[in-house]
Formats: structure tokens, C-alpha cells, sequence
């Protein structure tokens, strides 16, 4: 024990107690899914306080020299069965009867019972220290290691912090109508029992006006229960804010909803508004089914398999590599769904799974703030299959029972809060729409991928815009970069009209036992929608010098790797409600866009003159920096700084009144060339995160410009960089927007045909003399080859709109379909691969 004491005493002055602000990461490995409870346990170094799995924690001694970690393992504990039991070994869950999160009466977080293993671990010789040998050490290391070893196991973990462990959905506010509600003196009085709805006699979901006690129905639900909407309609027809929903009325109080605050609230007035309408609220026996346990059926109903549209099949669990469930963090569905996806694209696995080992020996000191390291770990715990294993049976002590759907899986907590991290949606734990958060990842990619291979280049690719003058008949050609086909949904190509017309009135007329009929839309006609020319009614035309009609068709300039094909099923109704399209459209498995290929300038066709519209100068502003007073194209002394513009005030005024900066507005419709509000707001909404937003307006050439010896931004210019442009592209854009990334983002895209043409680059070497002697492909790098593609992977949606309700993707594998369903990974039998959101196609190799 004295040499065990030795070691001790010689590292006692690594060893630290947390204190306050000190990031403990005691439940999961920095460089892979280890935890206590994996074999081998976790490694936490007393240090760092990074914990580490048995296989990474040698690496990490040789490279940091850290000899002392607390070894934390922990084993579940045999469930005592209850004397209420069913018989099958679990207890009976208790139902929630609150929409809530660990607290009492809502939903449980799962408490496993395990028995906990501490002890002190001294690398490289694995020497180990328990508390009964702390006991015969001198009184220095034992009260230094002592307050250590309590200092963590007391201390929050990151996870935890993270983790979700107590929300109440049901925490409502008084409504701000409720004080002062004016009731009409109208002669109402409501019965006690049977409500009916006055406009189609519906009897269920029945709601009371408060202010003049009208009974009408409730709002429809996604899959078309519910009601007609009717009690909605009414609010939008008299302003009357506050309902009840009969049926819910006890003396404890009752549902109340305020259109106008859209949402569940309080009505502390609630038994005197009720009296008004002659309801006594003392004697009022609920009948009808809350909202709370409406949502509360609802989220039980999520993790069952008839939800995910394969009701009646029997689903066989798969294990393996690349079958590896991911464990719902709280909403975290959406990003489960993204990375499933995403990983099994192969740039992906190349980029971060075939080089872990590499990623992990550069990873910087802190491995679970690198965005490189922990998507790495991410694709490899997915992938490699070490975490794809059944979950264990608490009832089932002896193993013996058929694997359940459940996997162990793996829990991106680290993963979820570092590309979450300063995002005001990303960073919460509520519901998100997948195809932002894939947005949002591959951005991050491109961020990240300054320099060596960048796997998001298998999504992007090139859209040219072809628009035409309708008066001159000249046409402009631009490009742009994009990662996602957007295809709209027509509801008035549906095929099955008659049918959808015949549910709706059988609806409207009570009848209960109307189908839920789903409109059928052609595929076809949502490509046919994207390739069709659009009008363009305000167009400056160069040409005609002056506002005219012209058509915009788009087309693919570049066909991609992997095509990603974004269903718009989420849209806004009328009252500006977030809705969702509830369609069925028969997207197919292999599709050829070759005809939708971009074939540019035609033969003959002549081009629309590169002159921007006029900034509208003053009568008395002397016009010398006009393009042919003097300068030329390349100049960028072409403008006068004397120039004064003027603007168009009435939709500056517009702008104005929307709350946004006059400076900003100003500069909105000088760079739409007074255009309209519309093009106006398009800027502004697309440059509303500029440092320079609310700043002066700054005419190019003007002395506030960059100038040429101007010094630019390193990190702009590798950002720029890092899309696939030269550094002279990178700085011929920054100096022609003053330094200001985004607007040389948008001007670099706008400019293609222009950056084509440089032939010197900064050093002065010129191109010809790099790359072996050919020129760079101007622009971004992309990928084209043929535009034939096969369905791969598709993301569904469950729910009224992508802020609630759950994600699954379906992903083919060795021409086998299997679903993910967060920890649950089957075999699929029935892909619903018309009911999808987000749709992954491959190039087919010819």
C-alpha cells in the first residue's frame, strides 16, 4: 500500500475539487458512448474532468501525461416486482394524468436503480485506490483525493444539465381578457348536458363563447378529428376572444382557450362568467376528455408503431452495423432522423468515420467543444455497430426472452449541444423542423471544411435562373448555390377531388362517421410546378430602361451526387395559423431529371444589358460617375462619391413602419433599384443578420469603401475561400461590398461570368501556371454528372406542424427498407414513401 501511496502523494498535485463553472463530464466518454455502465466503465480524469471509456482513456494518459481518474461503474439493480404486477415481471406504470415531465402525476423520466463502483485509478499501471485505502494514507492525499472524489460525484454532469428532467406543460397564464370580459346581456343560458354544435350539430369537442354563449365545435386535428373549426370561425367573425370547452366544466375549474393569445389559459373569474350563461360550476361533472389529456394520449400514442403508418405488421428489430438506434433527448427526433440520413452517405462515413482515429489523435484539449471530434464519434457509434445490441429487460434477469425493438443505442448529448449551441431554436428542447436543422448542420460543415474534402459537396449543386424581357425579348442569366429541391404541393392537382369533397360535406353535416379521406397528388405535377416559367411583373428591364413583364425559369446547372427533395407540406392558413398539408403524392423510386438540365446562353438569343438600375439621381447632382462617363466594368471607381440617390420615399416609409432602421430601408431600396416594397423586403430579410444592417448607406466607390490596399478580413476571406472560390474571387468581393461577408457571398454568385475571366491571381502568379495549366472552374465546387437518381432514405413527419409532434426516417439497406425510429430499428414492411417530408435520392451510375 505505501508504493500505491507513493504514486498518490507524487500526482496529488494534479488533482482537483470542482468548483462552480467547472464542466463534469461524468456521464458519458469526450470520444465515444461509454459510460459507467458500459463494460469497463468511465475513466473521469480528476484534472479535466473529461471522462473516458477503457479503451480511450491510455490514449489520452500518453497524450496529456494525466496518471490520476476516478473509475466510476455502475450495475443495474434487479427490479423488486410489486404485489400489483401483472404477472409479466414489470409493474403496472402509473398513467400521467399531467402533461408534464418528472414531476408528480406527469410523465416518468426513466430512474434506473443501479449500484455504484468508486475508486481511484493511477495510469499507466491501472494501480487502484478505494475509500478503505484512502483511510490508511496520510491525512494530506486523504482529504485532497477525498474532497475530489466528492466534489464530482455531487457535481451536475454536462448531460444532465442538458438533459430534460422536469417540464410542466400545463403551467398556463391569465388571460388578459379574462379581468374585464364584456358578457352581452342576451337572454343565453346553456343546459347541463347535451351540447350540440349550432352550426352542424357535432357533439363532441363543444366549446362555449364567454361572451355571448354561443356553442360551437372545436378546431379539426391533424388526422381529421376533432371538430369544424366552427367555435374558430366564430372568433374570427366577432372578435369575442375566450372559450370554454363544455364537458371539462368541475369545480376545479375547466379548459379555457383564448383565440387571440392562441393558446390554453386562466380565467380567474371563470364560475362568475360561467354563471352569466346560467352554468352552475359547483355542480359540473366532467364529461369529456381535457386538452391536457387529449396531448398527453397523443404523446403515449408517439413511441407506438401504428403511429409511424406500419399498423398491423410485426416488426422485426435489426442489430448490426449501421443499425444503431439514437435515444430521444427530449424533441431531439428530428436530429436523430438527419444523422441517420446523413451518415449514410458516403462522403460523410469517408470524411469523419474512416479517419476517427486520426480526428481523435489531433483533437484539441478539450474534445467535447470540437465540432470535428464529436460528429466523428457521432458517424462511428452509428455505424460501427459496438452500441447496436438489445436493451436489457429489467424483467428479464436471466436474458432469455426475445430481443425487444429497444436498443441500448447510443445518446447524442454532446453532439446535440454543440451545434445547438447559441442558436435560439437548436439550442432548446423543443420540436424543430428537420430540414432546417439539415440546413443548419451543413453549414456548419462548410464552416468547418476550410481546408481538405468537404462531404457536403454530395448535396450541393448549381440552379441557373434564365430570365427574360418580355418587351425586348433579351434574356440575363445568374447562378446560384443551392442544397435542396423545394417542391411544392398543388392542391388543386388533386386526383381524388370528389372523394375529399364528399368528406368535407359529410363532415360539415355531423355525420361521425365520415372517412379521413387524403388528397392525391401527382409527383408530376409538383416537378411540372417547379420547371414552369414565372411571371416577374416588376421587372427593370436594361434593355427598355424601365419596369416591364418578364418570365424566370430555373433549371440545374449542375446535377449533385445526392438530391434532396423537401415536400412544402407546412404552410400558413388564412388566420396565419401554422398548418399542415395532409397529402399523399406518390414520389417515385428512380427519377430522371435530365430534360430540367440548363443549357444557357441559346444560339441568337441576345443578352440583357449588365447596366443596374438607376439610383435616380437629383436634377442638381452633376452625373460623372455613371458607367460611360468614365471608368469601365472592371473599375471600381466607376460611381461617383458625389452621387446622391434618390430613393423612393413612399416605400421606404413602408419599411419604416414595419420597425425596421431608416438606414436599413434606405439601403433596401437602393439595392433593388427601386424596385418595389416587395424586392425591398426580400433584401431586408435577407440581410437583416449584416454587422453593417442599421448603418449609414455607403455608395460603392465611396471613400468609406475598401480600397485596393485596403487590409481585408482573413476570416472572411477564408470563409469565401472554403466555398470553393480563388482568393482573388474571394477579394475582388469583398472589395466591391466594403468587406462585409454576406453581401460578398450574394455579389460572388451574381458575378460568376465576370470572375471567369480574371487571369492574375495576388501573388501575380497567373492561373495558367497553377493546376498544371488550366484554369480553375469558376465558382463553387460542385459535383454534375448525370441527372438520373433512386430513392434511398426519406424523413417523416407526424403532427400538425414541424414544431410538434415526431420525426422517423426510413433508410434502404442491402435493398432492405428499415425504419428508425429513435432507439427502435426494424425491418420495414410497408415504407409510407408517399406520406414522406424530406426525400434522399443517389445518382444511378450509368
Amino acid at each position: 500500500m505505501a508504493e500505491v501511496g507513493d504514486v498518490l502523494m507524487s500526482v496529488l498535485s494534479t488533482i482537483r475539487v470542482p468548483k462552480p463553472g467547472d464542466r463534469v463530464h461524468k456521464d458519458e466518454c469526450a470520444l465515444s458512448f461509454s459510460t459507467p455502465e458500459s463494460e469497463g466503465g468511465l475513466y473521469m480524469c480528476m484534472n479535466s474532468f473529461l471522462g473516458f471509456g477503457s479503451q480511450y482513456v491510455d490514449r489520452y494518459h500518453a497524450r496529456t501525461g494525466q496518471r490520476a481518474y476516478l473509475h466510476i461503474t455502475r450495475t443495474r439493480k434487479a427490479k423488486k416486482e410489486d404485489d400489483n404486477n401483472s404477472g409479466s415481471g414489470h409493474p403496472p406504470k402509473k398513467k400521467p394524468t399531467r402533461l408534464a415531465i418528472g414531476i408528480e402525476g406527469g410523465f416518468d423520466v426513466e430512474q434506473e436503480l443501479y449500484e455504484e463502483d468508486v475508486k481511484v485509478v493511477i495510469l499507466p499501471d491501472r494501480q487502484e485506490v478505494t475509500s478503505e485505502d484512502l483511510a490508511t494514507m496520510p491525512d494530506v492525499v486523504r482529504e485532497r483525493v477525498s474532497l475530489s472524489m466528492a466534489g464530482i460525484m455531487a457535481a451536475d454532469s454536462v448531460s444532465h444539465a442538458l438533459q430534460v428532467q422536469q417540464w410542466d406543460g400545463e403551467v398556463r397564464q391569465e388571460s388578459r381578457h379574462a379581468a374585464d370580459l364584456k358578457q352581452l346581456d342576451n337572454g343565453v343560458k346553456i343546459p347541463p348536458s347535451g351540447w350540440r354544435c349550432e352550426v352542424c350539430d357535432l357533439q363532441e369537442n363543444i366549446w362555449m363563447n364567454l361572451t355571448d354563449g354561443k356553442v360551437m365545435c372545436g378546431r379539426r386535428y391533424f388526422d381529421g378529428s376533432g371538430g369544424n373549426n366552427h367555435a374558430l370561425l366564430h372568433f374570427q367573425q366577432t372578435g369575442y376572444p375566450i372559450a370554454v370547452k363544455l364537458g371539462t366544466i368541475t369545480p376545479d375549474g375547466g379548459d379555457v382557450y383564448s383565440y387571440d393569445e392562441d393558446d390554453m389559459v386562466l380565467d380567474a373569474k371563470l364560475p362568475e362568467h360561467l354563471a352569466h350563461f346560467g352554468i352552475n360550476m359547483m355542480t359540473m361533472e366532467k364529461t369529456e376528455r381535457t386538452m391536457t389529456e387529449l396531448e398527453i394520449a397523443v404523446n403515449q400514442r408517439v413511441g407506438e408503431w401504428e403511429v409511424i403508418q406500419e399498423s398491423g405488421t410485426t416488426l422485426r428489430p435489426l442489430f448490426g452495423a449501421g443499425l444503431t438506434g439514437m435515444k430521444n433527448l427530449g424533441n431531439s427526433c428530428y436530429l436523430n432522423s438527419v444523422m441517420q440520413v446523413l451518415f449514410t452517405v458516403p462522403d460523410f462515413q469517408n470524411k469523419y468515420v474512416s479517419n476517427i482515429d486520426k480526428i481523435i489523435d489531433e483533437a484539441p484539449s478539450d474534445p467535447t467543444q470540437d465540432f470535428k471530434t464529436q460528429v466523428a464519434k457521432l458517424g462511428y457509434g452509428l455505424l460501427s455497430g459496438e452500441y447496436s445490441k438489445p436493451a436489457p429487460d429489467p424483467g428479464d434477469e436471466t436474458g432469455a426472452s426475445e430481443p425487444r425493438g429497444d436498443q441500448i443505442g447510443i445518446a447524442p448529448r454532446m453532439f446535440k449541444a454543440l451545434v445547438g449551441r447559441g442558436h435560439p431554436e437548436f439550442s432548446t428542447n423543443r420540436q424543430q423542423d428537420a430540414e432546417e436543422f439539415l440546413m443548419h448542420f451543413i453549414n456548419m460543415v462548410e464552416r468547418n471544411c476550410r481546408s481538405g474534402s468537404n462531404p457536403s459537396e454530395a448535396f450541393r449543386f448549381l440552379v441557373e435562373e434564365r430570365i427574360v424581357c418580355q418587351q425586348s425579348q433579351k434574356a440575363k442569366y445568374t447562378q446560384r448555390v443551392d442544397y435542396i429541391v423545394q417542391l411544392p404541393v398543388l392542391m388543386d392537382q388533386a386526383t381524388n377531388t370528389e372523394e375529399l369533397q364528399e368528406a368535407e360535406r359529410r363532415r360539415e353535416e355531423g355525420d361521425s362517421s365520415a372517412p379521413t379521406v387524403r388528397a392525391q397528388i401527382p409527383f408530376t405535377a409538383c416537378m411540372a410546378a417547379l420547371s414552369e416559367p414565372e411571371i416577374l411583373t416588376d421587372f427593370w428591364s436594361s434593355a427598355v430602361q424601365s419596369k416591364t413583364t418578364a418570365t424566370k425559369t430555373t433549371r440545374f446547372a449542375s446535377f449533385p451526387d445526392h438530391l434532396v427533395i423537401q415536400i412544402k407540406k407546412f404552410t400558413f392558413g388564412l388566420d396565419w395559423v401554422p398548418k399542415k398539408l395532409d397529402v399523399s403524392i406518390d414520389v417515385p423510386d428512380t427519377l430522371d431529371l435530365s430534360a430540367l438540365r440548363a443549357t444557357g446562353q441559346q444560339p441568337g438569343e441576345e443578352l440583357l444589358p449588365e447596366v443596374a438600375p438607376p439610383p435616380l439621381m437629383t436634377p442638381d447632382v452633376e452625373v460623372k460617375g455613371i458607367l460611360g462617363f468614365h471608368g469601365n466594368e472592371e473599375d471600381d471607381s466607376l460611381y461617383s462619391p458625389l452621387l446622391s440617390p434618390v430613393l423612393d420615399d413612399s416605400t421606404v416609409s413602408q419599411l419604416c413602419e414595419m420597425g425596421f432602421p431608416l438606414e436599413a430601408c434606405r439601403k433596401a431600396v437602393y439595392y433593388t433599384g427601386n424596385t418595389g416594397i416587395d424586392a425591398a423586403m426580400n433584401w431586408i430579410m435577407g440581410h437583416m443578420d449584416d454587422p453593417d444592417f442599421a448603418a449609414p448607406l455607403v455608395l460603392p466607390g465611396c471613400s468609406s469603401g475598401t480600397t485596393p490596399t485596403e487590409s481585408l478580413s482573413e476570416e472572411h476571406l477564408a470563409t469565401i475561400v472554403s466555398m470553393g472560390f480563388s482568393r482573388d474571387q474571394a477579394t475582388k468581393a469583398l472589395r466591391a461590398t466594403s468587406n462585409v461577408l454576406d453581401r460578398a457571398v450574394d455579389w460572388i454568385f451574381s458575378h460568376l461570368d465576370d470572375l471567369e475571366s480574371m487571369d492574375v491571381s495576388e501573388g501575380g502568379r497567373s492561373t495558367a501556371e497553377s493546376e498544371g495549366g488550366r484554369d480553375p472552374p469558376p465558382g463553387p465546387r460542385v459535383k454534375d454528372g448525370p441527372g438520373k437518381y433512386e430513392l434511398f432514405a426519406f424523413i417523416s413527419h407526424m403532427g400538425t406542424s414541424t414544431m410538434c409532434g415526431h420525426y422517423v426516417c426510413h433508410i434502404k439497406k442491402d435493398q432492405q427498407w428499415v425504419i428508425f425510429n429513435d432507439q427502435k430499428v426494424c425491418a420495414s414492411e410497408k415504407p409510407p414513401k408517399d406520406l414522406g417530408y424530406l426525400y434522399f435520392y443517389r445518382r444511378v451510375a450509368e
